[in-house]
């Protein structure tokens, strides 16, 4: 890493061309935002009751219509006597004055109460997801997060396989082809192949774009770029119900996704929007590519290339001393953690910390929902919380440190948890309803700087693949979520104690990592074996020469320099 830092600080550093790309960075992410929200919206269920059957009714009643035709064929169930969702009157055998001695399935479709999320039409009302096919809404649910695990696992390998720029390139043509695939399905099995594609592909184009907006900053602006990005996806969480309220089909809805997509393509899809990372092409040994792009941003900085003060050498000698020798490309694959002696570790610390941040946000939501029945309510208040958590982040990360703030995240949520586990029933309503949203609250800054901290201790040479399987286990912890809903609930509380005892385990393990803060990013796998755990509750990261793990042939190593 020490020879990649002088290069970066001769092209002129953080400078104009590197802000403005980082910041050009955020608009893609509003388009990635309206596809990512529309999980909720395509799934949402209805009010619904079986469409009355007059054929079914005796004679006498089979003239009615209206109200009394639905009192006289749907059950009313409950104390608060609502309709039933799946259930019609049965009657015997036809006589003047035959009353109803059961209950038998809906024969002729059900009613639903539109719209719905805005959507007068949806996959679940178009192929009747309800009552005994109602367990393919959490299918479709835990498939296209499946999609989004995949896709961060593959694509993040091909990242440092290929490059940041093809992977993102590529995931937008995906997503645009599948995006328009989607809104032209013609049966649920359909659906249901294309919801887990075109997951993956969003997640290809999300996760390059966060390691290529990443090596892009230097270490003082990398958190404010990153949240930033953050806020901008929430916007396009936000813009998204008042599209369904405007195109009120959701294939219509779809189309726009994907032409949205598509857009990016026509903008990022140039090089001088999104150039390949200077970072990963100097770290796998691709000089000339590097010259080009290191040259460009040194000129739109205002720096001479090729002009040498008396304190720093210009950016043609210092590309000229590592070009010495002629060095090959040279790539690496995620399996080369195993041969590192603490990287590995940070990583899957990191990786299990956003298993549990991801999969305990359901028990906090099976608290919100009784008292929220809506749509809209919910869906805000998530939106609204991971503003919250993305702000808290932005100002306290900084100055705190990651594992600081990671370890009173996940302290939070896992107190959350074990009081709604414990004592929920004997709690009064406003009590349950803040202690939900605090633990949400956590979560979700737990899951959003577990991301940052990966991306940050990861090597360059497999940032890709880290951040990768970091996310991924995000993504499994949320499809424990449909899962349980798919088997009617059933082990649900089960899953809140293994999630919750999961978080006191996460919080012993979160102290084991090192700091990241204020330091450049590790290029290679010696590099980032050398970040060692600081003093929790120092002010600046200081050298540790006991290392947790201690090393086979060496007793210690230099501390990462900070890049310029």
């Amino acid at each position: 890493m020490e020879l990649e830092v002088p290069v970066l600080r001769a092209a002129g550093g953080f400078g104009r061309a590197r802000r403005l790309l980082a910041a050009a960075s955020w608009l893609p992410c509003v388009a990635l935002g309206l596809a990512l929200g529309s999980e909720p919206l395509l799934t949402a269920l209805p009010a619904h009751h079986c469409r009355p059957d007059p054929a079914l009714l005796p004679p006498t009643l089979r003239a009615l219509s209206g109200p009394a035709l639905l009192d006289a064929s749907v059950p009313r169930l409950g104390p608060a006597r609502a309709w039933s969702s799946c259930l019609l009157l049965r009657y015997p055998e036809p006589t003047p004055r035959a009353r109803p001695n059961g209950t038998r399935s809906c024969t002729r479709g059900w009613h639903y109460a539109l719209p719905a999320a805005g959507l007068l039409r949806s996959p679940v009302t178009q192929w009747n997801l309800v009552c005994e096919d109602g367990w393919k809404v959490p299918l479709e649910q835990t498939s296209h997060l499946l999609g989004w695990l995949l896709g961060c696992v593959i694509l993040g390998m091909g990242c440092d396989r290929f490059g940041r720029r093809i992977v993102f390139l590529a995931s937008l043509v995906l997503a645009t082809g599948l995006g328009a695939g989607e809104a032209l399905a013609a049966s649920f099995p359909a659906l249901l192949a294309l919801r887990l594609l075109h997951g993956g592909a969003l997640a290809g184009a999300s996760l390059s774009l966060y390691v290529a907006r990443l090596e892009l900053c230097d270490p003082p602006h990398r958190l404010t770029f990153s949240m930033g990005a953050s806020l901008f996806s929430v916007a396009g969480t936000l813009l998204l119900p008042g599209l369904a309220l405007l195109a009120q089909d959701w294939r219509l809805l779809q189309g726009l996704s994907a032409l949205a997509t598509g857009l990016l393509l026509l903008f990022w899809g140039f090089p001088t929007l999104f150039p390949e990372s200077p970072c990963w092409l100097l770290a796998t040994g691709q000089l000339a590519q590097a010259r080009k792009i290191l040259w460009h941003f040194a000129e739109a900085s205002g720096v001479d290339p090729e002009n040498t003060s008396e304190d720093e050498s210009s950016l043609a000698a210092e590309l000229d001393m590592l070009s010495a020798g002629s060095p090959q490309p040279q790539h690496y694959w995620v399996l080369e953690l195993w041969h590192t002696r603490i990287t590995w570790r940070n990583g899957l610390i990191l990786g299990f910390s956003s298993l549990v941040g991801g999969g305990i946000r359901a028990s906090f939501l099976q608290r919100l929902v009784p008292r929220e029945p809506a749509f809209y309510g919910p869906y805000f208040l998530g939106a609204g919380l991971e503003v919250a958590a993305t702000i808290f982040l932005l100002l306290t990360v900084d100055r705190w440190g990651r594992r600081l703030v990671l370890l009173l995240g996940t302290l939070v949520m896992g107190l959350m948890s074990l009081l709604l586990l414990s004592g929920a029933q004997y709690l009064p309503g406003w009590t349950v309803l803040s202690l939900s949203v605090l633990g949400l609250l956590a979560s979700q800054a737990v899951s959003t700087l577990s991301s940052l901290f990966a991306a940050e201790i990861f090597p360059t040479v497999i940032r890709g693949a880290g951040l990768g399987l970091v996310l991924g286990a995000g993504f499994l912890g949320q499809a424990a979520t449909p899962l349980a809903d798919m088997h009617g609930r059933r082990g649900f509380f089960l899953q809140h104690v293994v999630f919750a005892s999961f978080a006191i385990l996460a919080l012993l393990c979160v102290l084991l990592l090192p700091e990241s803060r204020g330091r450049g990013l590790p290029q290679s796998l010696q590099d980032a074996d050398r970040l060692r755990r600081s003093p929790l509750l120092r002010g600046r990261p200081r050298q540790d020469l006991l290392p947790l793990l201690p090393p086979s042939h060496c007793r210690s190593q230099p501390l990462l320099v900070q890049e310029g």
